[in-house]
């Protein structure tokens, strides 16, 4: 027999938690000693063992009362429900976690005038990878993988952080104007990024401008939408490094 204490250290569950079984009727002590002290055998040990394990995997402890008392219980019904259960509790962590990296991301390119409204209008709209590629026709591009280079919002790939990153440089330099030599660095690194990711792909980039700089073709593709500001700057800065690269 174990003193609670002794069970405590054998099973590594708390006192506390250990009382809190006994008291919803869960895990009673095989008996007590005449104090009124709690003592557990190897038979209560391997009941707790499962107790923790049916937590573990996310059932409720009214649920696993019946599960153990039962000798007639259903585990392979119960077993399913959960994984369907779990199934859906990753989806939506899924979409909790495309939201975070969006808003992480709004802020790092929109510093303090961020707006969370952005991201809630975008959560509420179909992928804009999924919207460009049902108009593959229209944005001439010629090969997929073109779209999956598009920095994306919710993601943590380096490329993605990256293009996060120049945008956010820019808008937060756009004070220095747009023929400044820190800007003018940053739309070379843009340019050759383009290379290095779009390569052959000219005609799509130069759709996707045009419509970026359009609010309403902007909403309609799914697009973040970018203050108008920052894209006007964008652009200048950008004919400007044209017209003085060596």
């Amino acid at each position: 027999m174990f003193h609670i204490n002794e069970f405590k250290k054998l099973s590594g569950v708390s006192v506390r938690t250990i009382r809190y079984y006994d008291k919803i009727g869960l895990l009673k002590p095989v008996s007590k000693t005449e104090g009124g002290h709690r003592l557990y055998s190897y038979t209560e040990l391997k009941k707790l063992q499962q107790i923790q394990f049916l937590k573990t995997i996310g059932f409720q402890l009214s649920e696993i009362k019946m599960m153990l008392e039962s000798e007639e219980w259903d585990w392979s019904n119960s077993l399913m429900k959960q994984l369907s259960y779990v199934i859906s509790e990753q989806d939506r962590l899924s979409k909790i976690e495309t939201s975070l990296r969006e808003l992480i991301n709004g802020i790092a390119i929109d510093g303090e005038e961020f707006r969370i409204k952005k991201i809630m209008d975008l959560y509420n709209n179909q992928d804009s990878k999924e919207v460009l590629k049902n108009n593959r026709d229209t944005l001439n591009f010629k090969n997929m993988e073109a779209l999956e280079k598009l920095p994306k919002m919710s993601s943590s790939d380096s490329d993605s952080l990256e293009w996060v990153a120049l945008v956010g440089q820019l808008k937060k330099h756009m004070h220095l104007g747009y023929s400044n030599t820190r800007i003018q660095n940053i739309i070379k690194r843009m340019e050759v990024k383009k290379g290095e990711d779009f390569n052959d792909e000219d005609a799509f980039l130069d759709k996707l401008w045009d419509n970026r700089k359009s609010p309403e073709e902007s909403e309609k593709y799914n697009l973040y939408p970018m203050d108008q500001e920052i894209l006007n700057f964008m652009e200048k800065a950008y004919i400007y490094y044209l017209g003085h690269k060596s």
